[in-house]
């Protein structure tokens, strides 16, 4: 061995530690398995619900996302090589469910980003009207949608919301903020009867009344859905002719539009504006990110 070897082992030695290489990168960086390799074979996760094509958007997001627990891993790394993160698991469950819904991987990766940078963003402050609200009012979540009586995808996801909070009744409380969209020509008179119901302590049964019918309002149903209801007839129609609620209208809408509301369901998670699918499993992830989030006072619990 030539006199130069035991210096060259030493600038080997010191080019491996100033790169910062190290051996417990068994995997490739990019999650990808290994030449051949599964990228979705991930011991502790099951991905078999999904289809070829929802495998391959997965495949995707694992390789391209780093996981937002901070570590300088991609997703895909993270879930072979920190097994330890549930924070790594807990993102990829998320990924998987809007794979599983069809969203391409850009899309996935677009809705993750929102989401997760929510967290971290300040919160708005919504001042709610607690008659309009459902669950204990000590909740450690409030969940605050603004909404249109004549919006479609309002009225489909009222039900969803409604049940998922009475559920969680004790942890969760779910306020309602009318925003008025001016293409809806029977959006305001349904609004009127049901904030003239609210002051008669009958909110909540209207409402859900009105959309149940949305797809059919008109002043006179409205007026006749007020009555079952138990309400006066004549009442009602006063408050829609002469805008009884015009004023308290026009502040919830101001109040959407400083905290960023443009479109209809827009909900709130304790202020922070929430971008992912409204179903009951999505919802309650949401939940118990911001429930460790606040617990640990606007941070993510250590791995």
């Amino acid at each position: 061995m030539s006199s130069s070897a035991p210096k060259l082992r030493w600038l080997l030695l010191a080019a491996l530690l100033l790169g910062g290489v190290t051996c417990a990168h068994l995997t490739p960086a990019d999650g990808s398995g290994g030449p051949g390799g599964d990228p979705l074979d991930i011991p502790g996760m099951d991905f078999s619900q999904l289809n070829s094509s929802q495998r391959h958007e997965l495949s995707q997001v694992l390789s391209d996302e780093f996981c937002y627990c901070g570590c300088p891993h991609t997703l895909g790394t993270c879930l072979r090589e920190h097994r330890s993160c549930r924070h790594a698991k807990r993102m990829a469950v998320l990924a998987a469910r809007h794979a599983a819904l069809g969203y391409a991987a850009s899309d996935i990766s677009l809705a993750l980003g929102r989401y997760y940078d929510g967290f971290s963003q300040p919160r708005k402050a919504l001042k709610v009207d607690p008659r309009l609200c459902q669950g204990s009012a000590d909740a450690k979540v409030t969940l605050v949608e603004f909404f249109d009586y004549e919006c479609p995808h309002c009225g489909a996801v009222r039900p969803v919301l409604e049940q998922f909070a009475q559920k969680r009744a004790d942890k969760i409380r779910f306020c309602a903020v009318p925003f008025v969209l001016p293409s809806h020509k029977n959006s305001p008179a349904a609004t009127e009867a049901a904030l003239l119901a609210r002051d008669s302590g009958k909110y909540w049964s209207l409402s859900d009344a009105i959309f149940e019918n949305q797809m059919a309002l008109s002043p006179e149903l409205i007026r006749s859905l007020s009555e079952k209801q138990g309400l006066k007839g004549d009442e009602v129609q006063k408050a829609i002719s002469t805008q009884k609620h015009q004023a308290e209208i026009d502040s919830f809408r101001e109040m959407g539009r400083a905290a960023g509301v443009d479109s209809t369901p827009t909900l709130f998670i304790n202020g922070h504006k929430y971008g992912l699918d409204m179903n009951e499993d999505v919802l309650q992830h949401a939940v118990d990110d911001e429930a460790e989030w606040v617990s640990n006072k606007g941070a993510w619990a250590a791995d």
